[in-house]
C-alpha cells in the first residue's frame, strides 16, 4: 500500500463560510474587479466590482427570502453557464439556501428525480423550454412552490419582490451569519454512468478548504494581479463550481459564456490568463490546428513545430535541459506556428487546467511545448473537484500530479485510490448505506485505480468497475486505450470491449466535423458519416491509430480489432452524461450485435 499527503499552505477556519469569505473580499478591496460581462455583440467586456456584485448579491437574497426560503431550503439552477447562475448561486448562500445544480440538458425524469429527492422549494431555470420541461413533472414534486426563468426577468422579479417585501440587509446578514464550515452549502447530483444519480452533499467548509489551499498551491495560476479565466464548462459541475467560488479568495477576474461554438471568438476578447476544459477540448483545439495547415508545405510545417514542442517539452524534464540547437528550433517554430495556436486560447493564456479523463502524456507536451503549461489534475464531485493536481512548480506531464495541499492520497494492493481531506462530502443525500461503503475512517474510496510513483505523484489507470478481465484471464484498464485512441482527428468516442472475449476490439464513432478535413488532407473524396465509416482508407487509418494506441500495453491487452458505428454518442440519444463521460452499460447494452460482430473472424490475421 502506497500513500502520500500534502502538506496544508492555507489557513482553514472551521466557522468560515462562502459568504463569509466573500464578506472577507469586499473588506479587503471593494472596488477591485470580481467579473467581468460580455456587452452585447461588440466583444467587448464590462467589470463589475466586488461591491456592486455584493449588492446584486444582496438584492437577489432578499427576493428569494420574500419568496418564502428559509435557511436550509433547497433552491433548484437549471442553466447554461452565464452571469445569473453565480448571481443566484452566491443569492442563495446569502439567503441561507442551499443550491441545487441541474443541467440544463436534463430529462424530465432527471429533473423530477434531483428536484424530488432533493425537496427543491423554488427553480430559477434559463428559458422558457427549461421552464417547460420542470411543468411537466411539477405535479409529481409537491415541495416545488415557483418557477422563474432568468430570459423572463427573474432576476428583476426576486429583487422586486424583495424590494416589496421589506426585507433588510440586516436579515441578509443575519442569515448569511448562520452558516459555517459544516453547514450544507449545495448538493450536486453525479452524471450517473450507471444507475440512478447519487445526491452529493457538500458542506461550506468542502469549499472554503479547497479555496484556502488553492489559492497558495496554485498562486502563480489564479492568484497574480492580473488572473483572469473565462467559464464555459457548466456551472451545474463541480470544477466551475469551484473555481467561481476560488475567483472570491484569490482576487482572479471571472467571466462567462455559454455558448461554446463563439468560444474562441470570446477567448479571444476575453484574453484568459488559465483556461479550464477537459481533454477532448485540447484534442480538438491540436486536430482542428492540423486540419487548418491543410497539405503540403503547411502541413510539413506544423507537423515538424508540434514535434519540436514535444521535443523541447520532454527535454525540459532532462538533467541537462534542451540542448542549443532545440532552443534555437524551439524559437524559430514559436514565431512560425506555436505563436497562432497561443491566439487560439486568448493569447494571454499561460496556464490550462485539464480534469474528467486523461489527457495524455504526448498532448501535455505539446501544449507545454508551445507556451501554455497544461496542468492535468483529477478530482470528483464528491472531493469538490481536485483532490490531486499538478502544480507550475511541481509537474509530471503524463500524472495528474502529486496531492492537493491539505489532501491525503493512498493507493491500496488493489490499486484502488482513496484520498482523505476537509475538502470530502459529507455523505449521499438520503443514502447512509452507500456512504458507509466509500467513507472508511475518514478516507473516500473513489473508485478509481491508479499508482503513486515515488514522489507521490497519482497516476490514474481507470475505473475498477470498468476493469475488462479477457477470456484468457487478462485484466484491462479500459480507460488509456480510449483516451489515446480517442486522440486520433477522425475519432469522436471510443468503448474498449473484450469482457470474457478472446482479444480487446473497441468500438468507434467518427468526429463529423474532423471528417471532410482529414478527408481533404488524405485526398479523398467528400463522404458522409456513414459512407466512412465503411471506406477502406478510412477504417485502415483507423487500425494504425489502434495499433499506435495499444504501443503502451501488452500485446494481450492491445486492441486487436475495431468496428466503426455509424451513430455517434451524444447526450441527447442518452449515450453520453451532462459532464461527457459515455454510459458504458448503455452501449454495451444497445451495441451488443456490434459487438458479438467483433468477435466473428471475417479479416485475414485478425
Amino acid at each position: 500500500m502506497d500513500e502520500f499527503a500534502s502538506p496544508s499552505l492555507g489557513t482553514y477556519t472551521p466557522a468560515l463560510s462562502i459568504p463569509g469569505m466573500l464578506a472577507e473580499r469586499l473588506a479587503r478591496d471593494p472596488d477591485d474587479v470580481f467579473l467581468e460581462r460580455a456587452a452585447g455583440m461588440g466583444g467587448s467586456w464590462v467589470p463589475m466590482t466586488v461591491a456592486a456584485f455584493v449588492a446584486e448579491v444582496t438584492a437577489v437574497a432578499k427576493g428569494l427570502v420574500a419568496s418564502g426560503i428559509e435557511p436550509g431550503d433547497r433552491v433548484g439552477i437549471m442553466s447554461r453557464t452565464r452571469y445569473e447562475w453565480t448571481l443566484v448561486d452566491f443569492a442563495c448562500w446569502a439567503a441561507g439556501a442551499v443550491g441545487v445544480p441541474i443541467y440544463e440538458t436534463s430529462a424530465p425524469e432527471q429533473v423530477r428525480w434531483i428536484a424530488g429527492d432533493s425537496g427543491t422549494k423554488l427553480v430559477v431555470v434559463e428559458t422558457a423550454a427549461h421552464a417547460a420541461v420542470v411543468a411537466q413533472v411539477r405535479d409529481e414534486l409537491p415541495d416545488l412552490a415557483d418557477v422563474l426563468v432568468l430570459n423572463e426577468d427573474a432576476i428583476t422579479t426576486l429583487v422586486a419582490r424583495g424590494a416589496t417585501a421589506g426585507v433588510t440587509d440586516a436579515e441578509i446578514e443575519r442569515r448569511s451569519a448562520l452558516a459555517d464550515g459544516s453547514t450544507l452549502a449545495t448538493i450536486i447530483y453525479t452524471s450517473g454512468t450507471t444507475g440512478r444519480p447519487k445526491g452529493v452533499e457538500l458542506t461550506h467548509g468542502n469549499f472554503v478548504a479547497l479555496c484556502r489551499e488553492g489559492a497558495v498551491g496554485l498562486r502563480d495560476v489564479c492568484a497574480k494581479p492580473y488572473s483572469r479565466t473565462l467559464l464555459f464548462m457548466p456551472l451545474a459541475h463541480v470544477f466551475a463550481r469551484f473555481i467561481e467560488v476560488l475567483c472570491v479568495t484569490t482576487g482572479a477576474t471571472l467571466g462567462h459564456t455559454p455558448d461554446t461554438r463563439n468560444l474562441i471568438a470570446e477567448l479571444g476578447t476575453f484574453k484568459p490568463t488559465f483556461v479550464l476544459a477537459v481533454p477532448r477540448v485540447f484534442e480538438k483545439v491540436y486536430n482542428s490546428a492540423e486540419q487548418k495547415a491543410g497539405s503540403g508545405v503547411k502541413l510539413r510545417l506544423f507537423r515538424w513545430a508540434a514535434k519540436v514542442a514535444i521535443t523541447y517539452s520532454r527535454a525540459l524534464d532532462t538533467e541537462g535541459g534542451p540542448s542549443g540547437a532545440l532552443k534555437a528550433q524551439h524559437a524559430l517554430a514559436g514565431a512560425l506556428v506555436h505563436r497562432r495556436l497561443r491566439e487560439a486560447l486568448g493569447g494571454r493564456a499561460e496556464f490550462a487546467v485539464s480534469g474528467g479523463a486523461p489527457l495524455g502524456e504526448r498532448l501535455g507536451h505539446f501544449f507545454r511545448g508551445i507556451g501554455v503549461n497544461v496542468l492535468e489534475g483529477y478530482g470528483l464531485t464528491e472531493t469538490t473537484a481536485p483532490t490531486a493536481v499538478n502544480r507550475p512548480e511541481l509537474t509530471k506531464v503524463g500524472t495528474v500530479g502529486p496531492a492537493f495541499p491539505g489532501t491525503a492520497l493512498r493507493v491500496d494492493d488493489e490499486g484502488a485510490i482513496w484520498v482523505k481531506g476537509p475538502h470530502v462530502f459529507r455523505g449521499y443525500r438520503g443514502m447512509p448505506e452507500e456512504t458507509a461503503a466509500v467513507l472508511v475512517d475518514g478516507w473516500f474510496q473513489t473508485g478509481d485505480l491508479g499508482s503513486l510513483d515515488a514522489d507521490g505523484y497519482l497516476t490514474i489507470t481507470g475505473r475498477k468497475k470498468e476493469i475488462i478481465v479477457t477470456a484468457g484471464g487478462k485484466n484491462v484498464a479500459p480507460a488509456l486505450l480510449e483516451d489515446r485512441l480517442r486522440g486520433h482527428p477522425l475519432v469522436s468516442q471510443v468503448v474498449v470491449v473484450g469482457d470474457q472475449r478472446p482479444f480487446i476490439g473497441a468500438l468507434v464513432t467518427l468526429d463529423a466535423d474532423m471528417l471532410p478535413g482529414w478527408l481533404s488532407m488524405h485526398g479523398l473524396p467528400p463522404m458522409d458519416v456513414t459512407t466512412a465509416a465503411r471506406d477502406p482508407q478510412v477504417l485502415e487509418a483507423l487500425d494504425r491509430a489502434a495499433e499506435r494506441a495499444s504501443q503502451v500495453v501488452s500485446r494481450a491487452e492491445s486492441i486487436r480489432k475495431i468496428r466503426v458505428l455509424t451513430t455517434d454518442f451524444t447526450e441527447a440519444n442518452g449515450y453520453l452524461t451532462p459532464s461527457l463521460k459515455v454510459k458504458r452499460a448503455a452501449v454495451l447494452k444497445d451495441f451488443a450485435t456490434e459487438i458479438d460482430e467483433l468477435y466473428v473472424d471475417t479479416r485475414p490475421g485478425r
